[in-house]
Order: C-alpha cells, then structure tokens, then sequence
C-alpha cells in the first residue's frame, strides 16, 4: 500500500497506528508493565505478542504500524509476521533509524539505546531494515530528530535520503524532547534538488504536551502527513494513572480514558495518524473507541487545563524508569 493512501484513508480506525515500542523489548518507560506481561518478556513471550497485537490491530481496521530498529527485535517480529501474511498489501509499514538497541534483553540495562545520525548510522541500520522488512518498507523516518541533531546539516546523508524516496520509500522524521518545534520547522526548510526532503513527521502530542501545536499545523499545511506519538503520555492519561477529567468523560461517553487521550489528538484538524502504544489486545481494543468519542468545547476545555510546561513535561518523562 502506497504511504500516499494513509493522508485520504477515510475509514475511522485507518487514523490509528499501532506502534511496536512497548512489545518489541522487554524494558520500556510506560507504565505498569508488570501488569501487562504477567507471563514475562522473553523472546518467545513478546514475538507472540506482538503477533497477537499485529492479528487484532489488523482485523480492526488499523492500516499502519510504525516500529524502529531501537525496538529490540520489533521489526524481526513484524518481518515474520508479513512474510506468513503476503496477501495484507494494504498495509503500511514506517520504520525509523538513528537509534541503536543496547539495553541487551534486560530491563536493568545501564544503557538502553544509543542515539547517532550520522550517515554511516543510516547505511547500516537501513541494510539492517531491509534484511528484516525486504520490500515491505514505506516509510524511513529519522527518529528523535532535535535542533542540535547533525542530521539538519549533513547534505550528504540528505542526498542518500532523497536517493531511497527515489526507489519510493517516503522519508520522515520523528521529534522529541520541548524544543519540538524547533526541529520541525528546521526540518520543514530542508530541499534536496529544490523539493522538499520529507513527506511525514511523527510528534509527541497530548493533553499535557501540546507546545509542538503550531510547528505540525505548518507542517500539515505544507503538505506532510502528520503521525502522532505518545497520546497518552506514556500510560499517564490512562487507567486509574489519568487525572479525573478524563475519568468522568470516559465515563460518560462509556469509553476507557485511553479512548478519550487519543479523541482529543484525534480532533486536531492536522493530525493524520495517531499511533496507538498499546502492550495488549485489550489495550488495544479500548483505544480503537477513540474514533467514536466527540468533545464539545467544555470538555476541551477542561482537557486544556491540564497542560504541562514542555520543560516539565519533559523532565518527568525523561525520570520515567525503564521498567
């Protein structure tokens, strides 16, 4: 399926993605992982998982699954999982580079990945992709990208970049951290022969981090497909962890909070994809109500409120352990 396809899908659950993050290695920073894998984390134990989620993501609707080559041995599982499904053409597969795994299977790691944008990080993690997804790859993404990251000025790995959409892989780039928007608008600027180098941007967009607001409507308005990441605050706006708001308008509207953390994403006018980070099918399910679930301008409101300084926001994330 052509990347193109996921900016005028049209059917609701098609706006939702599954991200493999939490179910690609056994040690992550959302919350309660304990409770979502009670049989443990080995190898076999995720790889069915993940073909689990894959299964009922797929049956629900859900069109694009996103992973990376520092999500441990997520793209090994989704590899598998293609191969033993070739008629699932439809679906499209972004993956992202500049991160390496390091945490070594465990959950104590000292170091659980190591970030390098460099151009000899690029050519060897996408060798990496394509022994892992083959042909199955749409869409290459720059992962974490920041104002500082050397990939803004490295005009050689631009041209290696522009060289793999030429053979029709879309090119992205993902953003963290609270200058966000600095780096997407850094990126915006960036041409290869005059065109544009990037045709997606993935961001962390929820109702206590919104400051990269602005930077994805220019980006939306320019033409890139908007993916968002982290709705619920990895697992801070879900379950018995989200703050009452949320609580009484999931009740209300007879939904989960989750539901209603990816709604309110869901509701910006620039926002293509929003990834779904669930750890279980029931996750899952809950957050694929999301679609479903309207906010009138009190409830936005409200959710409103509850937004965070970006350099707090932040810091708390960056304090969350790898459990």
């Amino acid at each position: 399926m052509p990347f193109t396809a996921l900016a005028t899908a049209t059917t609701p659950t098609a706006h939702i993605g599954l991200g493999l993050a939490a179910v690609g290695r056994p040690g992550y920073i959302n919350l309660h992982r304990d409770e979502d894998f009670p049989d443990g984390r080995d190898v076999e134990a995720l790889r069915a998982r993940t073909h689990e989620l894959l299964d009922a993501a797929y049956a629900q609707g859900v069109r694009y699954v996103d992973t990376a080559r520092s999500y441990g041995r997520a793209e090994e599982f989704l590899g598998e999982w293609l191969d033993a499904r070739p008629s699932f053409t439809d679906l499209v597969v972004g993956s992202k580079w500049g991160y390496t795994y390091t945490g070594d299977w465990r959950t104590d790691a000292d170091t659980h990945e190591v970030k390098d944008h460099s151009l000899a990080t690029f050519e060897r993690q996408r060798a990496e992709t394509r022994e892992l997804l083959g042909d199955r790859l749409d869409l290459y993404q720059i992962h974490s990208l920041t104002p500082d990251s050397p990939a803004l000025a490295d005009k050689e790995l631009h041209e290696r970049l522009a060289a793999l959409a030429a053979e029709g892989v879309a090119i992205g780039f993902s953003t963290s951290g609270p200058a966000q928007a600095d780096a997407i608008r850094a990126a915006l600027a960036l041409t290869v022969d005059g065109n544009p180098l990037f045709r997606t941007v993935q961001a962390t967009y929820n109702a206590l981090e919104t400051s990269a607001a602005p930077a994805l409507a220019e980006a939306h308005d320019a033409g890139l497909t908007v993916i968002v990441k982290e709705g619920m605050a990895n697992g801070r706006l879900a379950g018995d962890e989200a703050p009452a708001v949320f609580q009484e308008i999931a009740a209300d509207a007879g939904v989960g909070g989750d539901a209603v953390a990816l709604a309110l994403v869901l509701h910006q006018p620039w926002a293509g994809v929003v990834l779904s980070g669930a750890a279980t099918a029931t996750q899952l399910a809950g957050n694929l109500h999301a679609p479903v679930v309207g906010l009138d301008e009190e409830q936005r409101a409200r959710l409103d409120a509850l937004v965070e300084e970006p350099e707090s926001y932040w810091r708390h994330r960056a304090a969350l352990p790898w459990h």
